[in-house]
């Protein structure tokens, strides 16, 4: 019991029930799997793909278990928010599972990859606690001021915009600001529930895409 919780053997001994549970609403669980970057851009697009709602879940769990544990436990976490408990009511059975406990750091001496790990297990289970809350336009805005002359590459590589639409927002509005306000404003109304401030915040602060976490945290917030 003390040992660590192996995600990915939970998730297959459940797998025929998941895949009957989740089938009812696929796309809900698709787009927050990749938006919490639990898939990939290469898997995201391989799975929307697919016409049958039953296989889009099985492909999703099986991607999901092929990644490891660290991958299964973050599906399994985000299985327990209660928005994905309110969409899929049977979910409600995964709540008596322990699944997040972790081990603790036997020092504080641990290298700098320790180190990182912890942070990004923090991090990780933001959505289970406060972050399934929709984002606000105010808060959009406040976004949009933090983020500068690259806005249209974190429009293509974080929140997948085409470079047409891009265009059109650009046209359509003069102010630096206002366009990246639209941008933003266009990705929420695409995403509808899965349009989180937690996942707007994971999406902006990967690596790549430059935007500085500390002048986004608000986005952890509760409201």
């Amino acid at each position: 019991m003390g040992g660590p919780v192996d995600g990915t053997k939970l998730i297959l001994s459940r797998k025929a029930f998941l895949i009957e549970t989740l089938r009812e609403d696929s796309d809900f669980v698709l787009q927050h799997c990749h938006s919490l970057n639990i898939l990939s851009n290469n898997e995201y697009n391989n799975i929307k793909d697919i016409n049958n709602r039953s296989k889009q879940v099985r492909d999703i769990l099986d991607y999901v278990i092929h990644k490891g544990n660290k991958s299964a436990l973050e599906f399994l976490r985000l299985l327990r928010r209660q928005d994905m408990q309110d969409t899929f009511p049977k979910l409600e059975v995964l709540q008596d599972l322990s699944i997040n406990k972790r081990k603790a750091p036997k020092s504080i001496e641990t290298t700098a990859k320790r180190k990182t790990e912890l942070e990004n297990n923090v991090l990780s289970e933001q959505p289970c606690m406060t972050n399934s809350r929709m984002v606000t336009e105010k808060e959009m805005m406040k976004v949009a001021r933090c983020i500068g002359n690259s806005w249209r590459e974190v429009g293509i590589m974080a929140l997948e915009m085409s470079t047409t639409t891009l265009q059109q927002i650009e046209e359509d509005n003069k102010l630096h600001t206002e366009r990246v306000f639209a941008m933003l404003r266009r990705w929420s109304m695409r995403e509808r529930d899965g349009a989180t401030a937690f996942c707007l915040y994971n999406l902006l602060t990967q690596e790549e895409n430059g935007v500085d976490p500390r002048k986004i945290n608000f986005l952890l917030e509760n409201n």
